[in-house]
């Protein structure tokens, strides 16, 4: 406002000033022209009105030139959640100055902030300052934050910390110390080729790799993407995927629409105490809250479909708000651009979310929230009709209640539910085949936060998972029946936590806790201890080390898989009493902040994993049996005898150079060396399916102001992607040549590797900012030189040699978005 004022202040004085002018001169006229007096007098108040209106015209057009936006948020204290009181928030380099403070709820508003990139400044009295670097305002949308502090050991004093000392990047869990990062949807939509998808976005990350296109299955540290946790709003969730297999963790792409997602956590290992069923990673999704004071929308239409968003307060004293999103997609646009993502087959799909949230002033606050998605995929040929479906849905209450300032209580019920089916019905070879898994589950999350001191602070709870399922898969093959699954009742799933924070100094940093686990289908168990450590040692220098047993359920078709040892035996359920697959992880990092926009990180990390599921001692003259583990599956069926006792290994070193957002620029440079093993039933050591290697990523990026008045934003960002080539089991081409069929060299077990992954990815775009709303036309274009790279290779009977399967092409996404 202090600028609009000026600018009308000035328009009024030189208005004054003109109609002083124009007066004496009508005063002039009139005195040598004594008969025209009222006649002038009457031009004079005509042309003084348009001189008027032509300024206040002018007035509107300079004002309208300057568009501006408002921030606004809650500041909180990083540990016990509580609104921080008399923050300040400085909007850094703005002339004249802006900022506000925070209120007895800890709500603070900027208004009239020019639209842009702009860095906030946060200081209170006893608390550490933190630095927003470079956050995006646009015309279309308030920009509304949840800004964490850190309470200072030195009371009563601000503790300055330059731009240099803050942590981008670092996850909203205080309790997380290493191999943890937030990221925010400002990147997921920007990063190239990441097509405003979490899992896809991840890939720029050190220690993530991807095997496959057309998937957003992602391989962290040489491990299984089945070992993959997905929480949103605090609680696990099922594979929150489109087209996700049976037992995977990814799909072709998330449900979860960018319009929901607020700044979220991901983990690549020795991961909190809090976190449990989870053996590789972790991507704990947070749903933003809607609006509560202005009602705004958003819609986006492109190659991949159509996406709508809209939020807003329920009524204009209300301080309750909603979010709800609804997306639509069909890929059949991408068949008729000529390229095939799906080969026969056109994927549908379409997703839905909403939260509500409901504060109050003496129950706390409430939370109604909810994502589902279908997704189809069909065949229909004369000889073989097959069909694909993977619908997900999960909705859940939560509940945040404060016992003053230092205790907060987090309860959550919510409830999940899955089906995925396949049926192959193929009438010349009088085959079918039908795979139906309906999974439901009803869980129960209680969380208890105690802040004792600036120093101390005490985390517990405990997660009751209630586990229904009715699975079924069987067909025919000429006039033999068999059956993989068939089975239906319900089970348990128990964990409990507690970790304990001590900062024994303002560098020193400590964290200690215990997961346990119970698996009620057949009693199996694990007690996970985990130990964090963070030191910063030197201005601008941090050690940190982490340690954690981690363990997974199988995925419970794995359990109730059906064997038989001829087609006159029973059917019998070996796997059912199968342990849980544990692992130890032990992680040491070190991070130097070069300057204030640059920083390097470097991890080292080693995993040890055990309990790991492989064929039995009776099956040891069987080639294939005696090379099998589950360390090797992403998804499907196992319906053959395994028992725990195979073991794994990973281990390697990761490096990031990083350089911010800052000067209207941005890169990172990641580079992960890692060995990934396994030993099986053989004794033998061998590489796992997921031991490329090596991976490295560079991305980057820069924006121009262009326009007229600068008010529009011109992006260019790319990502290049350098990976070891996807390993498979090696085929002996004389022998299968002779036989007719693919002889494979078991005692081999991934011993081949096809040439090694290299994409450039680019993404254009242009965002239009106006008075009332933003609008961004964005091309992405995945694998741009249109390289081919090989995904596996295989052996074909009919041409007697191995043919190689591809990855995919060249693929540009088109989108058009509008935010108002």
């Amino acid at each position: 406002m202090r600028r609009t004022h000026t600018v009308q202040n000035l328009l009024r004085l030189v208005q004054r000033s003109y109609a002083r002018g124009w007066e004496d001169s009508v005063r002039q006229y009139e005195e040598l022209h004594p008969k025209s007096k009222s006649t002038n007098r009457r031009k004079s108040r005509i042309q003084k009105t348009v001189l008027t209106l032509s300024l206040l015209l002018a007035a509107n057009l300079l004002v309208a030139q300057e568009l501006t936006q408002t921030i606004r948020g809650k500041v909180i204290d990083q540990q016990s959640q509580a609104g921080v009181v008399g923050a300040n928030i400085i909007v850094q380099n703005s002339n004249p100055l802006l900022g506000s403070s925070t209120d007895a709820d800890g709500n603070f508003r900027i208004a009239d902030v020019p639209i842009g990139r702009h860095t906030l400044l946060v200081t209170s009295i006893g608390y550490e300052n933190a630095v927003i670097p470079e956050l995006v305002v646009g015309s279309g949308k308030e920009v509304v934050l949840t800004i964490r502090l850190t309470e200072s050991l030195v009371q009563m004093e601000e503790i300055v910390i330059s731009a240099a000392d803050q942590e981008k990047g670092k996850p909203s869990n205080d309790l997380a110390y290493i191999s943890a990062r937030s990221f925010t949807v400002e990147e997921t939509k920007r990063y190239a080729a990441s097509v405003n998808d979490p899992a896809r976005m991840a890939l720029s990350f050190a220690g993530v790799a991807s095997n496959d296109d057309q998937s957003n299955n992602i391989v962290i540290r040489g491990n299984s993407p089945r070992g993959l946790l997905w929480r949103v709003e605090g609680v696990e969730v099922p594979n929150p995927n489109h087209f996700g297999e049976e037992g995977a963790s990814g799909g072709g792409i998330s449900m979860l629409s960018v319009n929901m997602l607020d700044n979220s956590d991901f983990y690549t290992g020795a991961f909190p105490a809090e976190y449990g069923n989870a053996s590789s990673g972790v991507f704990d999704i947070k749903l933003r809250k809607g609006n509560n004071e202005k009602r705004e929308y958003a819609f986006q239409a492109g190659v991949l479909g159509v996406d709508m968003a809209a939020e807003g307060p329920f009524s204009k004293n209300s301080r309750a708000s909603y979010l709800i999103n609804y997306r639509y997609s069909t890929l059949a646009v991408l068949s008729q651009l000529g390229i095939e993502v799906s080969g026969d087959a056109v994927p549908n799909f379409q997703d839905a979310a909403l939260k509500i949230h409901v504060p109050t002033r003496k129950a706390g606050s409430f939370s109604l929230w909810g994502v589902g998605g279908l997704s189809r995929q069909d065949i229909d040929d004369p000889e073989e009709k097959e069909s694909f479906r993977y619908n997900m849905g999960t909705a859940g209450l939560s509940h945040v209640y404060f016992f003053g300032q230092r205790t907060y209580l987090e309860s959550i019920v919510s409830y999940s539910q899955t089906l995925n089916a396949f049926s192959d019905d193929e009438p010349p070879f009088n085959y079918n085949f039908e795979e139906r898994f309906r999974k439901s589950s009803l869980r129960g999350s209680f969380l208890l936060n105690h802040k004792f001191s600036a120093r101390h602070t005490l985390r517990t709870g405990v997660i009751a998972s209630h586990l229904n399922f009715d699975l079924l898969a069987e067909g025919v093959a000429d006039t033999l029946s068999f059956t993989e699954v068939d089975s239906d009742g319900s089970t348990q799933l128990w964990q409990g936590y507690a970790q304990w924070q001590f900062r024994a100094t303002e560098a020193l940093t400590f964290n200690a806790g215990l997961h346990h686990m119970y698996f009620r289908l057949n009693d199996s168990q694990s007690l996970e201890p985990r130990v964090g450590l963070r030191w910063a040692f030197a201005p601008g220098q941090t050690l940190s080390a982490g340690f954690g047993v981690h363990s997974r359920v199988d995925p419970l078709v794995n359990y109730f898989a059906t064997f038989r040892l001829n087609p006159d035996a029973p059917y019998t359920q070996p796997n059912r009493n199968l342990d849980l697959t544990k692992s130890r992880h032990y992680v040491v990092g070190y991070e130097r902040t070069l300057r204030d926009d640059l920083r390097l990180k470097v991890e080292a990390y080693y995993q040890q994993l055990y309990d790991v599921p492989i064929g039995l001692p009776a099956g040891s003259d069987i080639p294939w049996y005696r090379a099998y583990s589950l360390i090797n599956y992403q998804e499907g069926i196992v319906d053959f005898p395994l028992g725990n006792n195979g073991t794994g290994r990973n281990y390697g070193v990761e490096f990031t150079l990083e350089k911010f957002f800052t000067q209207n620029y941005y890169f990172m440079l990641t580079t992960s060396l890692f060995e990934s093993k396994y030993t099986p039933l053989s004794g033998e050591e061998y590489d796992t399916r997921f031991n490329g290697n090596h991976v490295i990523n560079f991305l980057g990026g820069k924006e121009f102001k262009v326009g007229r008045n600068k008010n529009n934003v011109l992006g260019l960002n790319f990502r290049i992607s350098w990976v070891g080539g996807n390993r498979y089991t090696p085929v002996d081409i004389a022998a299968s040549r002779e036989a007719g069929r693919a002889v494979v060299q078991w005692d081999r077990p991934y011993a081949a590797q096809v040439p090694d992954y290299f994409r450039p990815d680019v993404r254009v775009s242009y965002r239009w900012n106006r008075a009332k709303y933003s609008s961004i036309l964005s091309l992405d274009v995945q694998n741009v030189i249109n390289r081919s790279n090989i995904f596996t290779r295989f052996y074909s009977a009919s041409e007697g040699d191995m043919v190689d399967s591809f990855q995919l092409g060249l693929i540009p996404v088109l989108n058009y978005r509008i935010e108002f």
